[in-house]
């Protein structure tokens, strides 16, 4: 295994269902209108229904942990703001930029951005990351 660089990048498209969202208010008990009524959420300021921010964010933790590092990695925490609406059925890229490796501690901070596809920015975030053969 190659070891990550500062510098090195990563990209993951991204699609969410409205059965993911349905199953995501079940299992985090989130059961707000603006996510699962549709008629509620056409009179919300976006017009129509939104994913959940954190399944919107799980993408990180999905690529982090099987995709790139991939196997291995322990998540050691992550800070997200909230930019734009992410909606269902949309295709949207969750792109990674290291920003900073400790070899020593086998560590990196990894800048992670999820983006409609005309590069409007939905999600921005970093995250601390453990891998002791990747870093």
């Amino acid at each position: 295994m190659e070891k990550i660089k500062q510098g090195d990048t990563y990209e993951c498209r991204s699609v969410i269902s409205q059965k993911d969202v349905e199953i995501f208010a079940i299992i985090s008990g989130d059961r707000n209108p603006i996510h699962l009524d549709e008629e509620y959420a056409s009179k919300s300021m976006f017009g129509r229904r939104i994913v959940h921010g954190f399944l919107a964010g799980a993408v990180f933790s999905k690529v982090f942990g099987t995709l790139w590092p991939g196997e291995g990695t322990i998540y050691m925490s992550q800070d997200m703001s909230f930019r734009g609406p992410v909606f269902t059925d949309t295709e949207y890229v969750a792109k990674f930029i290291v920003e900073e490796v400790n070899q020593e501690k086998h560590r990196g901070v990894v800048s992670c951005n999820l983006e409609a596809l005309d590069g409007k920015q939905v999600i921005i975030g970093k995250a601390l990351l453990k891998h002791n053969d990747r870093f």
